[in-house]
């Protein structure tokens, strides 16, 4: 009889576990109703259980609308936020201000002073400069 070690160096008394697939295992809780109706589906096309979720899942993710990334939806907030607050401090500003004050209160107040301009997060900062 020959002797063949299960997995190279593996220590022959921890269980083996085998795959069934190459795609990773994902637990899904369900209320009842839903099992239910996932299960009919996968009936009514031939399908196991987990089958029918991918499929449902695909499908739903097809018809879904586009996601924005999470920088992307984070700048459109921030200019969306400042068009707002442009239109709110335009209402409330004197109309007899001369057009060039009007911009600059309005840029003063959504910018903030420019002594503050240091602590801003949102805008890039300049790289230091060393004496020479």
């Amino acid at each position: 009889m020959i002797e063949v070690s299960d997995f190279g160096d593996r220590d022959s008394t921890s269980p083996v576990r085998r795959r069934t697939g190459v795609d990773p295992i994902s637990a899904v809780k369900m209320p009842e109703r839903l099992t239910e109706a996932v299960d009919a589906w996968a009936e009514a096309h031939r399908l196991t259980r987990s089958d029918a979720i991918c499929k449902l899942i695909e499908l739903g993710l097809k018809t879904a609308p586009p996601v924005l990334t999470s920088v992307h939806s984070v700048a459109s907030d921030a200019t969306r936020i400042e068009e707002i607050a442009i239109h709110e401090i335009e209402a409330l500003l004197d109309p007899a201000l001369p057009e060039d004050e009007r911009e600059r209160r309005i840029r003063r107040l959504t910018e903030g002073p420019p002594e503050f301009s240091h602590e801003r997060i949102d805008l890039p900062k300049d790289p230091p400069k060393h004496g020479t």
